[in-house]
């Protein structure tokens, strides 16, 4: 894997403009309390173009007249703390094992990193992505600006959406890693649906589910779990997860593990008695119909909107046929009313991250779609219950989620193991 990140940084480093360079920070160990740390996960990027699993490190990238060079910051080589804390590289470790052409200890960039970015015309680094980060910058700026008299300026640029776009094509590698990311978070779902009985509290749905995913390897969730019950999944990011769950509702589930540092993202409502009442079906068939239509439009050289734009309009035509809206559907839809009832957008960049890195605009437009890329399609209704309606439809909160990757000849829903037909949800529950 090693010279799968020294290509990617190539990559990356040919984006450049010539003479210029591009510094992305790693993270930074975060403590819950005391001296009780979080479990330490790199920043997504940084991984991305290393793999190198150390904190507090700092990566550089520059194009000199077209020669690509990255240099590394690590930690320190030092028993004590690896005693304590684990095996460090160190700066030979980084070199020999990441293929890094140069590697310092951390504690030396203050001095070092200036002396590499002398004499760029511009430095790239994503702004304002962690804290006091900015100003390092400009701190390594203002001393390679004063190596002699006669340095020039350099600027500074945003390089968010080099690296972001960069990301948002998948290869081959992270395409497997998110298809096992997203079998195992599907197998999840279908324990949780065999599992789910009246009375159960959504803690212990959400126990299983963190449970399955480590089973299979994926040891932590990608984000936090959204199980809600009844009304709570007209909440849309609720997380509580701990009310007990009622025979006549709905459990709606987002959920997914994250495997080799890769997202899944799967959302499922199903019936906590295993079988759907006539109102709840009925709404659930509209969500079906919103999920597959819009997926059809995930496909090369599509608008990335037209997935949006084609769920509104099957769920606003279906909440007319429900009695729930009045009116014109084509009016209904350029008036927005569905948005009382489905309120958020189809999906988001999927990889790395839940929300991925990667524009969402191209040129003054939305962007394409592009073959590598993977987004989540999760079209929803949401009838609370202090919603204007009968009351046969308040408490009813339903969305589908998949995950799609685009192909050159269409797309791959990568999570269709898991059943979102009713009649295949209710023989599974059975």
């Amino acid at each position: 894997m090693s010279k799968v990140y020294q290509k990617r940084r190539q990559t990356l480093g040919n984006l450049l403009p010539m003479d210029c360079a591009i510094i992305i920070p790693g993270a930074d160990l975060k403590y819950r309390n005391a001296d009780s740390s979080y479990n330490f996960r790199q920043d997504s990027s940084f991984f991305y173009l290393s793999g190198f699993c150390e904190a507090n490190s700092t990566m550089l990238i520059v194009n000199t007249n077209g020669v690509i060079t990255s240099s590394v910051f690590v930690p320190r080589k030092d028993k004590l703390k690896e005693i304590w804390d684990g095996f460090r590289e160190g700066p030979e470790g980084a070199k020999e094992n990441y293929l890094f052409e140069n590697a310092f200890n951390n504690d030396e960039i203050d001095s070092e990193l200036p002396n590499l970015i002398n004499g760029m015309n511009k430095v790239f680094y994503p702004f304002g992505k962690k804290d006091g980060f900015d100003q390092l910058v400009i701190n390594w700026m203002k001393s390679a600006g004063t190596k002699d008299r006669h340095s020039k300026a350099i600027d500074i640029a945003d390089g968010s959406s080099l690296i972001g776009n960069l990301r948002l094509i998948k290869d081959s590698d992270e395409i497997e890693i998110m298809k096992q990311a997203a079998n195992i978070s599907a197998d999840a779902h279908m324990e949780a649906m065999k599992a789910v009985k009246p009375g159960m509290n959504e803690q212990s749905i959400e126990a299983l589910y963190l449970y399955e995913f480590a089973k299979q390897g994926g040891r932590f969730a990608a984000y936090t779990p959204i199980v809600a019950g009844g009304d709570n999944a007209c909440v849309l990011h609720y997380v509580d997860n701990n009310q007990d769950l009622n025979g006549s509702d709905l459990l709606l589930v987002d959920a997914g593990c994250e495997f080799k540092m890769y997202a899944s993202d799967i959302t499922r409502t199903f019936p906590i008695s295993g079988k759907f009442s006539a109102e709840q079906l009925a709404v659930y068939n509209v969500v079906l119909e919103a999920l597959h239509k819009a997926t059809e439009c995930v496909k090369v050289g599509n608008n990335i909107m037209d997935p949006q734009i084609t769920s509104e309009k099957v769920i606003t035509k279906g909440l007319v046929e429900l009695g729930i809206l009045e009116g014109d559907v084509d009016d209904l839809h350029q008036q927005g009313a569905f948005k009382d009832f489905y309120m958020h957008k189809i999906g988001h960049w999927l990889g790395l991250d839940v929300h991925d890195a990667g524009d969402y605009m191209e040129n003054d437009d939305h962007m394409l779609f592009k073959a590598g890329m993977v987004t989540t399609v999760e079209p929803g209704i949401y009838i609370s219950k202090d919603a204007n309606v009968h009351d046969k439809w308040k408490g009813i909160g339903i969305r589908i989620e998949d995950d799609i990757l685009v192909t050159e000849s269409g797309n791959l829903n990568l999570t269709a193991k898991v059943p979102s037909d009713p009649k295949e949800i209710e023989a599974l529950m059975a």
